[in-house]
């Protein structure tokens, strides 16, 4: 396990370590509701300093709740609403210091307080999200943005 307060060297260890293992857990699986399952357990298990992992789905143009660890979570968003909503919509990776003063924000979970949710897309389409929260303020930094792409990006090949 990882340390909250790891630095820029660690925390670039910690994401090599996650996209090692992601790659083990998606090889040769062509199911993407078990590929996403065990991504969002891996996260969950690994990062330090977060309440919240897991996916939406991009079903019919509306995202729907998918494989995830934490609490109870918003079972739809629209396109456009909250952050996952902004990153399905704008087909950007959203870097949230403060969710309460992001507009639109969807308290799923009262408790947190800052999010990175990255678009999955494979071949122009839009797949999903991948949504991590976090209990603290300004949790994720540019180094965690590019952290968090780079696993999308082996789970997407996955899906």
């Amino acid at each position: 396990m990882y340390d909250f307060k790891i630095d820029g060297a660690n925390k670039a260890q910690m994401y090599d370590d996650l996209a090692s293992a992601l790659k083990g857990l998606v090889h040769g699986e062509p199911d993407p509701i078990a590929n996403m399952a065990n991504a969002a357990a891996l996260l969950w298990q690994t990062m330090p300093d977060i309440n919240w992992a897991g996916f939406y789905r991009n079903v019919d143009g509306e995202l729907v709740l998918g494989p995830f660890q934490g609490r109870p979570a918003c079972i739809r968003i629209k396109f456009g609403d909250g952050v996952c909503g902004a990153a399905a919509a704008s087909r950007q990776t959203q870097l949230v210091e403060d969710v309460h003063a992001f507009p639109g924000h969807i308290a799923c979970d009262a408790a947190s307080e800052s999010e990175v949710v990255v678009p999955l897309i494979k071949e122009g389409e839009l797949l999903g999200v991948l949504d991590i929260d976090s209990p603290s303020k300004a949790r994720f930094d540019a180094a965690d943005k590019e952290g968090c792409e780079r696993l999308a990006a082996i789970l997407v090949e996955a899906l």
